[in-house]
């Protein structure tokens, strides 16, 4: 019998007294509630804004784009017995923090990947959850009287905005336009604005406005965000006071707020709320190594990592919200990057048990390949999108052979091989930015001055910091496992398959010249503009964890052993050796700062993934495969909750820096360990 498996929501993440009345602490920690549109919510467990994308709506006008600030948060304000808790927290540009609302939180937990914050006022105990309906532009808060001996009195101070997530308000003279409506109010930002709603079933709602003015006028300025300066950014923004609501809540009752684009959505928080709990249920149903016979039970941190794979499937359509076809790659700020996407597909959909989503979002990406290229990413404005990338293709060949394998849809195989055979015969024969196979030795060669084409994109005064033109390691794996992907499924489905396998055999071939005897690994990058690259860099993983490796089996255990020695972190993998005069440890400071950082000593939590299978491969050790994975499990109650950062610092404590949730750094933490508690032996196909 397979071990037993969750059948409630998990409560895997949780905060007690002591973390939350420590200011700092609480301001590390930030939710995610997401609405599989793009749109999501998102603040500190404090409270505080510190970045510009926190917010109670922001909702994408135009799915998965036009991603629009609108609510931006709730100030309360309790009364129980004649006392008045001001439970908001607010950092200002002046220096004060007022109110202090996060010293009445006693304790705050995920209920699945919903947040719940309880504080206690007096004898009474108030919980607080947010959560959006998914499918819509629409969040719920509901306040919940969980213990009281008293009724209590809610204030609601909602502050809103509208504006493009990635920028900041200064209000200025602005004037909103802000109308009553049954059970709340409509706000309507300026003429042509989306207008969006403030309503409650329960609770009453008063317009604010200054004396002698009318409603949508009262700004609360020079709010501080603490993680924007600590960037080296803007950190000043302004936000409008649109609406008071107040409500008494009898001992055991509950009232929700409800924030929406649409007039008409449900103001039933309860229903709302049994819904999404249903929802999250039904996602844990589907994952299919729940169900299957493994060696040991499922941890505890694994169910909580397949929620947090939903928030990165999204549609692009809100008429058809229960067929995602597009992946965010992370939160706060990252849209759809097709490199992301591809390394995420498996870990977010197939893993999951979702291989309808993935399907879609295959053929999603076949419609985008332009000669043998996919788009680096596609701009939230809608800007065509630029083709700057040589591996999403190859990720793309990659994502491809998983799907088939573990599906056996041959259909989908027949009707994508054409994409396939575009990308390869492109690659071979030569595309953008000097990308093309040596006829010398069989490799892929790519790049150009002043471009940057691998996954290592950071650019710095506009200048590519690790530009790796030349012959990329990671790049030319891909290559051999694409031609080899190519040769399987043409094979499967009755193609001519000699010129894949020819043009593989080569690049097998050519291969060994990565190998770097003195130093017992792979080059990082053949034949650049200065030679040859001998950095200690992690990419040359992906020549042993995928399923054609070029190394013979002692070369395989000394790349994993050169990575584990120089690389490995309890959070993934450096980027860079420390011990290299370019390594930077510290990922802080200004954008250029940052940047100079970003691929020169930065741990990365998805290459954890690759380095799992690979050192699997080389070991069979299923528990030495599973530490390592257990490693990143006291990351999820860190940083964003439930889910894993994009970056972390390569020196201790390991920081976790970049977006809060990263879409390929749940991904592969889950590939990798449907792969080790499987017990699949990674063999050459």
């Amino acid at each position: 019998m397979p071990p037993a498996f969750p059948p409630e929501l998990p409560s895997y993440i949780s905060l007690d007294r002591d973390v939350c009345n420590d200011l700092a602490a609480v301001e590390q920690r930030e939710w995610l509630v997401t609405n599989g549109l793009g749109g999501f919510a998102c603040a500190t467990v404090a409270g505080t804004l510190t970045r510009r994308y926190h917010g109670l709506l922001i909702a994408a006008l135009s799915p998965p784009r036009a991603r629009t600030l609108l609510v931006t948060k709730i100030d309360e304000l309790a009364r129980v017995a004649n006392q008045a808790f001001a439970l908001g927290t607010n950092r200002w540009a002046s220096g004060a923090i007022d109110p202090q609302g996060f010293r009445y939180l006693d304790a705050a937990h995920l209920e699945g990947s919903v947040p719940v914050l309880n504080y206690v006022i007096g004898d009474a105990r108030l919980e607080k959850r947010v959560w959006m309906q998914h499918g819509a532009n629409t969040t719920y808060v509901e306040y919940h009287s969980a213990r009281a001996s008293a009724p209590v009195t809610l204030e609601l101070k909602v502050l809103v905005n509208y504006r493009d997530f990635n920028n900041l308000t200064h209000a200025g003279d602005w004037r909103m336009q802000i109308a009553s409506v049954p059970n709340g109010v409509c706000v309507t930002a300026f003429d042509g604005a989306t207008p969006f709603y403030l309503r409650s079933a329960a609770a009453s709602a008063e317009l604010i406005s200054e004396p002698g003015q009318p409603p949508g006028s009262v700004w609360y300025r020079d709010y501080e965000l603490a993680e924007e300066r600590a960037r080296g950014m803007e950190n000043r923004e302004d936000h409008l006071h649109a609406a008071t609501f107040r409500v008494t809540l009898q001992p055991g009752a509950s009232a929700s707020l409800v924030f929406s684009v649409d007039a008409n959505a449900s103001l039933d928080g309860a229903a709302a709320l049994e819904a999404e709990r249903s929802r999250q249920r039904d996602l844990l149903a589907r994952f299919p190594s729940a169900r299957r016979a493994v060696a040991a039970p499922v941890p505890d941190w694994v169910p909580q990592l397949v929620l947090a794979a939903d928030a990165f499937l999204v549609a692009a359509a809100e008429k058809v919200p229960e067929t995602p076809s597009q992946i965010i790659a992370g939160y706060p700020w990252f849209g759809v990057w097709s490199r992301d996407a591809m390394i995420s597909l498996p870990g977010l959909t197939l893993v999951t048990g979702w291989p309808e989503i993935a399907r879609r979002i295959l053929r999603s990406f076949a419609r985008q390949i332009d000669r043998g290229m996919l788009p680096n990413f596609f701009p939230d404005s809608g800007q065509p999108p630029e083709f700057n990338t040589v591996d999403a293709a190859l990720w793309y060949i990659d994502a491809l052979r998983q799907f088939v394998g573990q599906t056996g849809d041959l259909d989908l195989a027949r009707e994508l091989f054409g994409g396939v055979q575009e990308i390869i015969s492109y690659y071979s024969q030569g595309t953008r930015y000097s990308i093309h196979v040596d006829p010398a030795d069989g490799l892929l060669y790519c790049g150009e001055p002043g471009t940057q084409l691998t996954w290592m994109d950071a650019r710095e005064n506009g200048q590519p910091v690790t530009p790796r033109i030349g012959k990329p390691v990671e790049i030319n794996a891909l290559w051999l496992n694409a031609l080899a992907a190519a040769t399987n499924l043409a094979l499967q489905i009755g193609k001519p398959a000699q010129a894949f396998e020819q043009a593989a055999a080569r690049a097998r071939s050519g291969f060994a010249r990565f190998w770097n005897a003195k130093a017992s690994c792979c080059f990082d990058v053949l034949d650049g503009p200065q030679g040859s690259d001998a950095s200690v860099r992690p990419n040359q993983v992906f020549a042993v964890s995928l399923p054609v490796s070029a190394l013979d089996p002692a070369q395989q255990r000394a790349v994993v052993e050169t990575c584990a020695a120089h690389l490995l972190t309890p959070c993934g993998l450096r980027t860079l050796a420390p011990d290299d005069p370019a390594y930077r440890g510290r990922y802080d400071g200004p954008q250029a700062e940052r940047d100079a950082a970003y691929h020169q000593g930065t741990v990365w939590a998805w290459l954890l993934g690759p380095f799992v299978e690979a050192h699997w491969k080389v070991y069979q050790d299923r528990d030495a495969a599973r530490r390592i994975l257990g490693s990143m499990a006291g990351q999820l109650g860190e940083a964003g909750l439930g889910a894993i950062s994009e970056i972390f610092d390569g020196d201790p404590p390991f920081t976790a820096r970049g977006c809060f949730a990263q879409a390929w750094s749940v991904a592969e933490i889950l590939r990798a360990w449907s792969v080790v508690a499987a017990g699949k032996s990674v063999k050459e196909k």
